[in-house]
Order: C-alpha cells, then structure tokens, then sequence
C-alpha cells in the first residue's frame, strides 16, 4: 500500500499525522523546526505557548481538550496543563 503522505509538506491546516509529546521548555522549540497545527492536552490547566509569529499566548483548557492554533512551543513558565501532544500534519 502506497503512503498517502508522500510529497505532502508541512502545513498549518489538514489531516494530523501524527502526534508528538511535547515536554514544556522556555528556551527550545518543537522539535526539527515543527510547527503543530494544535495541541492535544490530556489533563487541563493553563497552557503558555508561543504562537506561529512567536507571540506568546495563555489559555486555561479542560481535561482532554484540542487547542486549534498553530504552535512552535509550549512554555514551561504559566504551563500547569500535563500530557501534552503536539498535532502534526
């Protein structure tokens, strides 16, 4: 069977592909220069990350909840959500 995912780029919208843990960070971005299309968060709380453009943003989700915003980093300062999963497309 071929891979439906050959030749397709990274975008900011589509289908997700695959899902990466993400451990909050100050200082270090998503790896290899990712960008999520979102965040999947397990157990809810505040969640701090930096945005496409790089501006920081803080919001309080619940449990289990998919936060739709393009993504280059969660930030460990502000961040009390856990299990944290980057949406990769």
């Amino acid at each position: 069977m071929s891979n439906p995912f050959d030749g397709v780029g990274a975008q900011l919208n589509g289908l997700v592909h695959d899902l990466l843990p993400v451990t909050p960070s100050n200082s270090t971005d998503l790896p290899d220069g990712l960008v999520a299309i979102g965040l999947y968060i397990t157990v809810g709380g505040t969640v701090t990350f930096h945005n496409v453009q790089g501006v920081a943003r803080t919001i309080t989700v619940p449990d289990n909840f998919y936060l739709v915003c393009g993504t280059r980093r969660v930030l460990s300062s502000g961040t009390t959500a856990t299990g944290i999963n980057a949406l990769v497309a």
